[in-house]
């Protein structure tokens, strides 16, 4: 068996052990408090939008996916200061989602005469204002709770375990406020369902969103208190803030629900790592051979090797030394940035202090240039002298 066929056995049996682990692993659950209305976890709402014709008998349920503001504003009739739909408004959420513009709209939607419910832990800060409603909480380390409901079946209480908070409505002005429910018993008892009149409407305002979630709809006769606490809300249309998916986002996608499938997730994580595994082996394999391209050879210094001894068969001493001082003269120039119009005794100092070379070895090589720049015959030792003194300063 070849070595690549091995390692893809090899990796293909570990998925397949990963697989079957997952499966078979024991799955926590998720107490997220989403209250999402596609999520099945227990603090979800899926069972509430089940059975919200249920448990608004009669009436006409519709869900808002905008913002209550957006939806309020576009159906105000400003001419005759009064809006053209009337209903009951409801959100049940951990914490408010709502903005302060939309909670001012609300408000004012409530002032024209309509309910608004608002069940969460966290209210809008510009409804408390407004109200002067305060919340506070206690905690007893306890994740279960008590409730009741003061008017409709007095003295019975709900033991509700999971998902309770212990947020609930402190100094209230009871002349103002009536207290529709409580959490907790005796001493520790705590209003946390109340109504607030507002304008020619009102709010109910309620603290325990748990009360709604799949968890305790499914649990024992705890969908009662969640019916009980509903009918505080008058017969009419019913306008639903609501969450789709958790976060808010409203996205229907394959990919979403490969997902949140356990089979359709692992298998598509195969379908993944297989095509990476063969892309691997299979470009090792059939990549063509890269010819190799020798780099370009700089011919210069052999340009300049065949000209000068082109020169030299030829006997044309004089020419090389000649091209020879041009060279040195210009090094000089452009290096040194010193004027080589007067080969003096001020050109043979600022050469010595800007190369440190001795004086007696510039002065030899100015005397050599300025012998051969007047004398037009050369010999090869002249060639050989020049060259050296201007070697020996190695500028």
């Amino acid at each position: 068996m070849k070595k690549s066929t091995i390692y893809i056995v090899l990796l293909a049996v570990i998925v397949l052990i990963i697989i079957i682990a997952d499966a078979i692993a024991p799955k926590s659950i998720d107490w997220t408090p989403t209250y999402a209305t596609k999520d099945k976890i227990p603090l979800g709402l899926y069972v509430f939008d089940e059975e919200s014709h249920e448990l608004f008998k009669g009436d006409t349920i519709e869900k808002l996916n905008k913002t209550p503001y957006e939806f309020f504003e576009k159906l105000y009739d400003y001419e005759a200061k009064r809006y053209t739909i009337r209903g009951n408004f409801i959100n049940i959420n951990s914490e408010t989602e709502i903005d302060n513009e939309s909670a001012k709209e609300l408000l004012y939607f409530a002032d024209h005469g309509n309910t608004i419910f608002l069940s969460m832990k966290s209210f809008p800060q510009a409804i408390l204002d407004t109200l002067k409603i305060q919340t506070n909480w206690v905690n007893t380390m306890h994740d279960s709770i008590h409730l009741s409901l003061s008017e409709k079946h007095p003295g019975e209480n709900y033991l509700f375990k999971g998902g309770t908070g212990e947020v609930y409505f402190d100094s209230l002005d009871t002349k103002n406020v009536k207290i529709l429910g409580y959490q907790g018993k005796g001493k520790l008892k705590k209003p946390d369902f109340i109504e607030v009149p507002y304008g020619y409407g009102r709010f109910l305002l309620h603290t325990q969103p748990a009360a709604f979630s799949n968890f305790h709809l499914l649990k024992d006769d705890h969908y009662k208190y969640a019916e009980d606490v509903l009918s505080y809300i008058p017969k009419g249309k019913v306008l639903w803030y609501y969450k789709k998916y958790k976060h808010g986002h409203e996205s229907d996608s394959i990919f979403r629900y490969i997902v949140s499938q356990p089979a359709l997730k692992w298998g598509m994580w195969v379908a993944i790592i297989s095509f990476l595994v063969f892309i691997f082996f299979n470009a090792k394999r059939r990549q063509r051979i890269i010819p190799e391209i020798s780099p370009l050879k700089n011919t210069t210094v052999d340009f300049a090797k065949t000209i000068g001894n082109l020169y030299y068969q030829e006997g044309d001493h004089h020419t090389i030394i000649e091209k020879k001082i041009i060279y040195f003269l210009e090094h000089v120039r452009n290096v040194y940035l010193i004027d080589t119009y007067s080969l003096d005794n001020d050109f043979i100092e600022k050469l010595h202090l800007k190369t440190g070379k001795p004086i007696e070895e510039i002065e030899k090589t100015v005397s050599l240039i300025k012998k051969h720049r007047h004398q037009f015959k050369s010999t090869e030792a002249d060639v050989l002298a020049i060259n050296k003194a201007i070697e020996n300063l190695r500028l």
